[in-house]
């Protein structure tokens, strides 16, 4: 198997989600971290190794970083994809590339001057139970689709510093939802309806954000694709899917830590909690998305989870957000 060297840019949260699956993995080796903040970067390399470095240009002229993974805030993406697509080196992103259409644009304009391999970290098109039910739907298991849906639900708000700078819950969360299930359907939606509302924390609503949603996109083919997301939810992290067709329903159920059913003079059905937030549930979903990127690099094929992708999903995130805050069905081109 060939090895790949790394660079992972950035520090925060999920730079520490990749450092340990970078490790795991057979094919890659984590060479550097990079911050420009270099004692940031020493920190996380005492947990993962590399080298930790704090000059980009350095970075991507090394010779043993055969490529890098971003894992920065999404207002740096475009810049780092821009700089290391001029270097000629494949880049992973962590999703989305950016919360602008048109900086999204700039970021793929780079991509089409330096074309070299890049893949957007969708990671829950890489859940096992998600990747089953797509099959499933593919291969014809429940006849022609007619309704997908998805249940997506949080435990808990995030801090009002993260509400401020996300873009707002359709672009932070919904996009996540779209992405798969327009993966799954095989197709991208003509119009959106979406409704919003805030139920949970009332600093998101004065930021006229939402932290309950609901959406609907309706498929060429007919298909109608409902979404439900919520930013709080008192049993923990609620992930489902159901794909309904003429012939048939396939479901994904939640993942807990306790799948043991209990029956006593108490209770019938007793269970733990579910998983409690994303690092959790799709845990495996991150190490299979680097493996895609590493045999799409190491085999010269393009990786799946494209910037084309990237940019649907977050043009139908929008759109959805505009169907929200206009009270009006969005048509789509």
């Amino acid at each position: 198997m060939k090895t790949l060297g790394l660079a992972l840019m950035g520090t925060g949260r999920m730079a520490h989600v990749y450092g340990p699956k970078i490790n795991a993995h057979p094919g890659l080796r984590l060479e550097v971290v990079f911050n420009p903040r270099i004692a940031s970067a020493q920190k996380a390399v005492e947990l993962y190794g590399g080298r930790a470095m704090d000059d980009l240009v350095a970075v991507l002229a090394d010779p043993a970083v055969d490529a890098v993974v971003i894992a920065t805030p999404t207002n740096t993406h475009v810049d780092y994809i821009e700089a290391a697509a001029n270097a000629g080196k494949p880049i992973y992103c962590e999703k989305p590339l950016d919360q602008s259409l048109d900086r999204v644009d700039r970021a793929m304009a780079a991509l089409d001057a330096n074309p070299v391999p890049f893949m957007l970290g969708f990671n829950r098109r890489f859940d096992p139970d998600n990747n089953a039910l797509r099959e499933a739907v593919r291969n014809g298991e429940i006849g022609r689709l007619n309704m997908l849906m998805s249940w997506s639900r949080e435990p808990s708000p995030p801090p009002i510093e993260y509400v401020r700078a996300s873009g707002g819950y359709f672009v932070d969360a919904t996009i996540h939802d779209i992405d798969l299930l327009c993966w799954i359907a095989g197709e991208r939606p003509i119009e959106v309806q979406a409704l919003g509302s805030c139920m949970f924390d009332d600093q998101i609503g004065a930021e006229g954000d939402f932290d309950m949603t609901m959406t609907t996109l309706k498929m060429p083919s007919g298909a109608l694709v409902h979404i439900n997301n919520s930013r709080s939810c008192a049993y923990g992290f609620d992930q489902r899917l159901e794909a309904f067709g003429d012939g048939g329903m396939v479901q994904t159920l939640n993942k807990r830590y306790d799948n043991l059913v209990r029956w006593d003079n108490r209770r019938t059905v007793a269970r733990e909690p579910l998983k409690h937030f994303f690092l959790e549930r799709y845990d495996r979903s991150f190490f299979r998305a680097l493996d895609e990127f590493h045999n799409a690099v190491t085999t010269n094929r393009t990786p799946s989870a494209t910037a084309q992708d990237g940019r649907a999903a977050l043009a139908i995130s929008l759109a959805c957000k505009e169907s929200a805050l206009s009270g009006r069905v969005v048509r789509l081109n």
